[in-house]
């Protein structure tokens, strides 16, 4: 099955032919960001945007209400089960005879380095160990392409495959459900298959594990991938960039791998996926994995721990929100702490009472304005950050927010009124 079958009936449809460098694209997605967007001609061929855009539409996706994702990911997480292969995945229906410059991938800003694949993930096996994982893919020419490699797992598969003299098979997949995303954009254990974890909340959701089949050279992939390219990642490197990172700010150029494109599959009426680079389908799938992180540690200090948010207004990175109800005073400020060890690329943290819906940004910062005195901020200096974070100069300040009433406190005072 395609990703046709979350693309919703109020779809806006571009007709128009749409030139894959004019930045037509990114203009039209932006307009409306909660909007689902499906192109019918761009580069010649079908693409969609805004897929998966808002926490309601990634939940409905999957099955469950928005506020469970987290719970459902960090059970996955717990659970991991296996996935099912089948002999036919969709993917393999056509063997697409076009290069990488003829398929509907854009580029996304002016400065770019090229036209990006976004959205696609990349799965690869080395030395008894599998990963899956999101990179940015700058197209170079109808066969090759550029990836952004950070210190992780896949680039230390490269690294191994570099010395023994071998490239590394891998898969690039475009074209997924939610659940691959989420899993993908997962921090794991070197030896974890993030598609068991996938497989655990499609298995949640729908009853049923994960569907995988193997491309030409052995790899398992999802069955239902709208596009599958097979190839490696070689020793030859490549300037790749400039490309616009989470923050909306232009990452800087690097020397990265070259992957060389051998074969293109598709299913029978393949729908590429759009990613905005810095847009909120790019916060969601890169912080949203994070969530659970944060309220097991939190959890950890404090049991009646409610629920975690990464903002959006933080690129759901940078700025979280955090709701329990205190045993004790200082439990906040062990919150504080805690959140920012389960997310260390966080910056500032507020911590709210559990009558505080941390998905309403006007509820928390309503909750500052009316329980919070600066005497009761957290402040730490030199600490560890993002490396996103264009404000950084190598370390960075935290600030924790104690927006949490004083225990025993009037409610009267507090209260919102309600008619």
């Amino acid at each position: 099955m395609s990703v046709r079958r979350y693309v919703p009936d109020s779809a806006f449809i571009v007709k128009e032919h749409v030139d894959p460098d004019t930045q037509r694209t990114t203009g039209i997605l932006t307009e409306d960001q909660s909007r689902t967007v499906v192109f019918k001609s761009l580069n010649g061929g079908e693409a969609v945007g805004n897929l998966f855009s808002t926490r309601e539409k990634i939940a409905e996706a999957m099955g469950i209400a928005p506020e469970d994702i987290t719970d459902v990911l960090s059970k996955a997480l717990d659970c991991p089960v296996a996935t099912e292969e089948v002999k036919d995945p969709a993917f393999r229906q056509v063997s697409d005879k076009r290069d990488l410059t003829e398929l509907p991938i854009c580029k996304y800003y002016p400065d770019d380095g090229g036209r990006y694949v976004a959205s696609g993930i990349i799965i690869a096996e080395y030395g008894g160990k599998k990963n899956v994982s999101f990179h940015r893919m700058m197209i170079m020419d109808g066969k090759r392409i550029a990836v952004r490699l950070v210190p992780r797992h896949l680039f230390t598969m490269h690294k191994d495959s570099k010395a023994k003299g071998e490239d590394l098979r891998i898969a690039i997949c475009i074209g997924l459900p939610p659940e691959v995303m989420l899993a993908a954009a997962t921090s794991t254990a070197y030896e974890t298959d993030e598609l068991e974890i996938a497989s655990a909340m499609c298995m949640m959701s729908t009853g049923k594990p994960l569907k995988v089949g193997r491309t030409d050279s052995g790899l398992l992939v999802p069955a239902d991938a709208d596009y599958v390219f097979e190839g490696r990642i070689t020793s030859e490197m490549a300037d790749e960039g400039p490309f616009v990172d989470i923050t909306g700010t232009y990452d800087s150029v690097r020397s990265q791998p070259v992957i060389a494109v051998d074969k293109i599959w598709t299913c029978k009426d393949p729908l590429m996926t759009l990613l905005i680079p810095g847009g909120n389908e790019h916060f969601l799938f890169m912080g949203l994995p994070r969530e659970p992180m944060i309220y097991r540690t939190v959890k950890q200090v404090v049991p009646k721990t409610h629920c975690v948010r990464l903002t959006e207004g933080g690129c759901c990175w940078l700025n979280g929100v955090v709701s329990i109800t205190k045993n004790k005073e200082g439990d906040a400020v062990n919150a504080i702490m805690a959140a920012f060890s389960g997310h260390p690329s966080m910056k500032q943290v507020i911590i709210v009472d559990g009558d505080i819906n941390i998905f309403d940004d006007r509820e928390v910062e309503w909750a500052v304005a009316t329980r919070f005195q600066a005497n009761r901020m957290v402040r730490i200096e030199g600490a560890a950050g993002s490396s996103l974070d264009p404000s950084s100069d190598g370390t960075t300040w935290k600030v924790g927010i104690d927006a949490t009433l004083p225990l025993g406190a009037d409610m009267k005072m507090f209260a919102r009124a309600k008619h």
